[in-house]
């Protein structure tokens, strides 16, 4: 191969890419690039860290890592301070305070891209409802939320934080698009990031009374003499101790008692009310496991006299669907197929349950106790990232700055049909919705499947491969709306080898040196040899709006490569 040809990820034209011909009539010759900060290498373990509990590392998150530290006082016998812990486990206790962590690019998205989010219920209601002009539809503000989502997940300091929202939001999941929640979702996603590193008990207290859970389940419209289960079984099987908990009809009719009374008008602004008068009343008894904890009851006299008693009800009940033995384990479980592999071990699954029954549902020293065991470390490369995963991650890797987006309403009238505004933040939705996966866009109320083999087919890798291509090169989503880096950034001193060029450009887009046999195969892509000195970064003919530097080239080929698929 000789530098003007095929390398990874560089494709000559197809029928497969002609949809990138049409791209080019709003992409900018002129891309804004900036300059890389300095790349630190982390070791293994706090690599591993990083990797599964943000977004994708970046040289300024490494340096986070690598700065790192939680300063323990020994003031016994005057003995000085010193450090009780380094790096990715201090790492790990500061992103567990994510208001203690500085987030100037991650509060300009909040204050000032998308004004729409910042509407409340009644205002995005009366806003649906305008036929002229300056009337919004519901499912708008949704993709706006869809595309300010993945731009707090590419820019935000506090990663961990960011994780775990997506984490709950899966679990306890309304989807975007689901109907007249639409309304309430915005005001449920702000739930989420509110509670998402309190307590479990917290977290569900709030979502299953929230009018998004009930508009989307029914809860909204049900009431003891007209009672709609599905809240009542999905908490069950969904939310708390999961289908395997053998409880019966009787037990799921009986929940969905339990919890009504949370009321929303839909016939008028979408308001939200407690309506005691539709709360069930009588005596309730309810088994949730009754073969492997037959003794764990929820026994109660159901009122409705006042509000408070009413409410008190729910509250009761959640809080025993909270603390059951059988969630802690189900949820234990899921939380280790999410951060550890897909198949845990019993001994992992067990001591994270143990954790969570100890803290009464306190998230943080769950996660905690499962970073701390002994089987978290050895599991380094062995998750799938999912589609959307991916995504935010090359666009992290790549360096690239997203800018405020304008309106995708703002027409342009030229009769091509593309927007005016329609720049990289506002396109990005497209991309990763082909990719297979916009944030809370799945239909069913189980939420996204979080093992690997849901996101392993070879449709998804190859349309991840063009994916990884398009935005390396810039040819989709626009120029406009994003920042690049410099070529230069992701490359040593020249001259140097060839093996040198390749392990900077890894720290900088994959956060690690790829090793031997990965750097072998990108050496073989480009036709040269590890011990070549390279003295021009040169560009390679593509059917793509820019041809690739050696640098971008090399990029591509680690973002296809397993070290950046797998997390």
């Amino acid at each position: 191969m000789t530098e003007k040809t095929m390398v990874a990820g560089v494709k000559p034209a197809s029928p497969q890419h002609s949809r990138r011909a049409g791209r080019r009539a709003v992409s900018s010759t002129a891309t804004p690039r900036v300059t890389g900060p300095v790349v630190v290498a982390l070791g293994s373990a706090d690599l591993h860290l990083a990797r599964r509990f943000t977004f994708g590392v970046t040289p300024k998150l490494a340096g986070q890592v690598k700065s790192a530290r939680y300063q323990r006082l020994r003031t016994r016998k005057g003995k000085p301070a010193r450090y009780k812990y380094t790096h990715g486990p201090a790492w790990i206790r500061q992103q567990l305070a994510p208001s203690s962590i500085a987030d100037p690019t991650g509060d300009l998205i909040n204050k000032t891209w998308f004004p729409h989010l910042r509407l409340t219920p009644r205002q995005l209601w009366a806003l649906d409802q305008r036929q002229d002009d300056a009337g919004v539809y519901i499912g708008d503000v949704m993709t706006e939320l869809s595309r300010w989502t993945v731009s707090r997940r590419v820019h935000s300091s506090r990663q961990l934080h960011e994780v775990m929202v997506d984490f709950w939001s899966n679990l306890l999941h309304v989807p975007l698009y689901a109907g007249e929640s639409q309304f309430w979702r915005v005001a449920y996603d702000q739930m989420i990031r509110k509670y998402a590193l309190s307590s479990f008990e917290d977290l569900l207290q709030h979502a299953i009374t929230h009018p998004a859970m009930g508009l989307n389940l029914g809860n909204a419209y049900s009431s003891a003499d007209n009672l709609n289960e599905n809240l009542g079984r999905e908490l069950l099987e969904l939310h708390t101790v999961g289908v395997g908990a053998q409880y019966t009809q009787d037990d799921v009719v009986t929940s969905a008692r339990i919890i009504t009374g949370y009321r929303v008008d839909v016939y008028d602004d979408f308001s939200h009310a407690y309506d005691r008068g539709s709360h069930a009343t009588g005596k309730v008894r309810l088994v949730a496991d009754p073969v492997r904890h037959p003794d764990v009851v929820f026994s109660r006299t159901l009122s409705n006299k006042t509000d408070a008693a009413a409410q008190a009800d729910t509250a009761a009940y959640l809080k025993y669907l909270a603390h059951h033995p059988t969630t802690a384990k189900r949820i234990a479980r899921r939380l280790c197929v999410k951060f550890v592999r897909d198949d845990p071990s019993p001994a992992l699954v067990n001591a994270v349950a143990a954790a969570w029954t100890a803290n009464r549902t306190a998230i943080k020293p769950t996660l905690l106790a499962m970073v701390a065991h002994p089987h978290f470390a050895p599991a380094r490369g062995l998750k799938v990232r999912t589609p959307l995963e991916d995504y935010v991650a090359t666009i992290r890797g790549l360096g690239i700055t997203l800018h405020k987006p304008g309106s995708p309403s703002d027409y342009d009238g030229e009769g091509d049909g593309v927007a005016h505004a329609y720049d990289f933040v506002n396109a990005m939705h497209d991309q990763y919705s082909e990719l297979g996966q916009a944030p809370y866009d799945w239909p069913a109320p189980n939420g996204f499947p979080e093992v690997g083999a849901a996101w392993a087919s070879a449709g998804r890798v190859l349309t991840a491969f063009d994916t990884h291509a398009d935005v390396a090169t810039g040819t989709w989503p626009p120029h406009q709306g994003a920042s690049w880096l410099k070529d230069s950034s992701l490359l040593p001193k020249l001259p140097a080898t060839l093996q040198t060029v390749i392990d900077t450009v890894a720290l900088r887009v994959v956060g690690q040196r790829p090793g031997t046999r990965v750097s072998a195969a990108i050496a073989g892509l480009l036709g040269k040899r590890l011990s070549d000195t390279i003295r021009t970064d040169p560009t390679y003919d593509s059917d793509y709006d820019r041809d690739p530097t050696l640098a971008t080239a090399i990029a591509i080929a680690l973002l296809d490569s397993p070290l950046h698929l797998h997390r």
